[in-house]
């Protein structure tokens, strides 16, 4: 069995945890794990091989991550633009054998009993092999409605439900043959295939043909072009709801999609006042709080039921019970053009990573940390000069038409305009500081001339 995992998604309601190029599968939450890792391990005693479908930012993230756990056996298929489940599934089933079981799960679900789920998922394999589409209905535990909901009869589906208002929530939660529906499907991949193509045409064809033109090595590459034309839908809308052969297996497993801060407060530790575990915070006379902060001491004096969260370059202070609204946060700050729902203050790419240590008008400071046998793309900028200082490590730089090693303690300047590449040859990670000067010092000013990662 394979198991297609998801990793789209930027988890906007987790901000400043969360933030675009870093989403909240890939924040390591819980005992130094992220939830894409512990979605792996979760799966890999029943599944043969992974199958990550994600942009190209959260591939590296994904790739570094699955390195960390030693998981081999993996394939990859990068879309350029999001379209939904429906696409994303089935460009993956495409490539896949029709028997091939598959398990599809989010990369950014908590499943604590791992026994139960165990138990559910052996449920799901039997009926799709022969020949259903599993989804697992989760057992509600209060009247949620921040859900969309599963009625069943047995294991037969009745019907698909939106996100209820409170009253029917809780009428869902009495008659006791409704499930919130977890986005966790199990079938056969021809099976799936045959069904989108029987009740939604358009998206199996224009899929079909994207993955038909797709490129091909290491990873599966989809043009832009080809994904753009396929229509967005999401796999209940495109095809559960519409199919006879849908079963669903009712699941005690102890899941939580942690949408929110609220439901991560109830998933960490808590110290004797109920506050989350952090050494960083300071307590006096406060209780039933969620801190969370890594970088700076954090002091709370007297206060309750918060939600107070610091990343270094920005705070989140909200009541509990309010942080569905940090969305309307994140949406003030695109209408602003501002990059703190896009980037942290440490940055990663595949090359490596790098940390803001300051930001200001016409000038920018940062860490950089290349990976062993990594390098940047070969670039030049239009509005800044740059001043490296290796730290640690030797780097291999290409300024124009030379090429020298930069030691500890030793500098290079790259003028504005200059074609430039900065490489580790070594064994050791190579640590510098970038000092850019320039009018402007944006990410965007990078005119990628050739890059290892095929990026733009």
């Amino acid at each position: 069995m394979t198991n297609i995992i998801l990793c789209g998604g930027s988890g906007t309601r987790l901000w400043p945890i969360s933030r675009t190029l870093m989403p909240k599968q890939f924040v390591k939450l819980f005992s130094d794990k992220s939830l894409f890792q512990l979605t792996v391990q979760r799966n890999k005693s029943f599944c043969d091989k992974q199958f990550i479908v994600s942009n190209s930012e959260q591939y590296f993230l994904a790739l570094d991550q699955l390195e960390e756990l030693e998981q081999e056996n993996n394939n990859y298929l990068l879309e350029p633009i999001g379209r939904n489940t429906a696409p994303a599934i089935a460009l993956a089933c495409f490539a896949l054998e029709y028997d091939e079981l598959v398990l599809v799960t989010p990369s950014d679900h908590l499943i604590k009993n791992y026994k139960e789920y165990e138990k559910v998922v052996h449920q799901a394999k039997a009926l799709a092999a022969k020949d259903s589409l599993v989804t697992f209905g989760i057992t509600p535990t209060f009247a949620e409605t921040g859900f969309g909901y599963i009625e069943a009869n047995g294991l037969d589906v009745k019907a698909f439900h939106e996100k209820p208002d409170e009253e029917t929530a809780n009428k869902y939660l009495t008659a006791g043959n409704y499930y919130w529906n977890s986005g966790m499907f199990c079938f056969k991949a021809g099976v799936f295939l045959e069904e989108l193509k029987k009740y939604s045409p358009i998206i199996y064809e224009t899929s079909l043909n994207a993955f038909k033109n797709a490129k091909c090595d290491s990873m599966i590459r989809i043009k832009h072009e080809d994904m753009e034309k396929i229509p967005e839908d999401s796999i209940d809308y495109a095809v559960m709801e519409k199919s006879s052969k849908v079963k669903v297996i009712p699941s005690d497993i102890e899941w939580s999609d942690l949408g929110s801060f609220d439901s991560l407060y109830e998933e960490l530790p808590k110290d004797e006042n109920a506050n989350t575990v952090n050494e960083n915070h300071i307590s006096c006379d406060s209780k039933n709080n969620l801190i969370y902060g890594n970088e700076r001491k954090i002091a709370t004096i007297d206060v309750n039921d918060l939600i107070v969260v610091d990343t270094g370059d920005a705070l989140l202070i909200s009541k509990k019970g309010s942080s569905q609204k940090v969305k309307t946060v994140v949406n003030e700050l695109k209408k602003l053009d501002s990059e703190l729902h896009n980037i942290h203050l440490t940055a990663h790419r595949p090359w490596g990573t790098y940390t803001v240590l300051e930001d200001n008008a016409n000038y920018k400071i940062k860490r950089i940390e290349v990976k062993p046998g990594s390098r940047l793309s070969l670039q030049k900028h239009f509005h800044r000069n740059e001043h490296w200082i290796v730290v640690s490590g030797t780097a291999t730089v290409t300024v124009g038409n030379e090429t020298k090693y930069i030691r500890p303690n030793e500098s290079t300047y790259i003028k504005m305009g200059e074609v430039h590449r900065l490489a580790n040859e070594g064994k050791i990670p190579v640590v510098l500081i970038e000092a850019q000067v320039g009018e402007y010092t944006g990410e965007d000013d990078i005119i990628r001339l050739d890059d290892d990662f095929e990026r733009k």
